[in-house]
């Protein structure tokens, strides 16, 4: 299965709430097909240098969603811009 790498710049938000999530918007242009449930497409994304396996999420609203712990964004958050790269199988 071939494989697919876009690369992007993306500023962390914060969702609301007692131990709301971090997340990095995905721009449209760089959404990769949505190839399980929920939206859910697996990657492994690179995050200021930092790679590890995750999914993104595409929402009903057509945003797609990458998800960015504590471990890989360290001490940055809302509000921070950091540098993204995707890969994933078409």
């Amino acid at each position: 299965m071939p494989s697919s790498r876009t690369r992007f710049t993306a500023v962390l938000f914060t969702m609301p709430g007692k131990g709301g999530w971090t997340f990095a918007e995905v721009p449209a242009r760089h959404a990769p097909p949505v190839q399980h449930g929920w939206g859910r497409t697996s990657v492994v994304a690179t995050v200021n240098g930092t790679p590890w396996r995750t999914s993104v999420w595409r929402g009903r609203n057509g945003r797609t969603l990458l998800p960015v712990p504590k471990a890989v964004r360290g001490s940055l958050g809302h509000g921070d811009r950091v540098r993204v790269t995707l890969r994933f199988n078409l």
